[in-house]
């Protein structure tokens, strides 16, 4: 959900301290490996290939 959809003010406190964790962890780990998280659709194959060994696209046509 996000962080203008919340519908409560405790909500989109959550909702902010979630994002700024998540934020706070892939900086980690782009240290940590050296290099930058790819992002978007390039993000979407990386994580869907690593799952399995095989391409979204893939998996869809089996």
């Amino acid at each position: 959900m996000a962080i203008t959809q919340a519908p409560t003010p405790k909500g989109k406190e959550a909702a902010k301290g979630l994002r700024r964790a998540a934020a706070r962890e892939e900086r980690k780990v782009e240290a940590k490996t050296g290099r930058d998280f790819k992002k978007g659709e390039k993000r979407f194959e990386e994580r869907s290939k690593s799952s399995d060994g095989k391409s979204a696209g893939a998996k869809q046509k089996s």
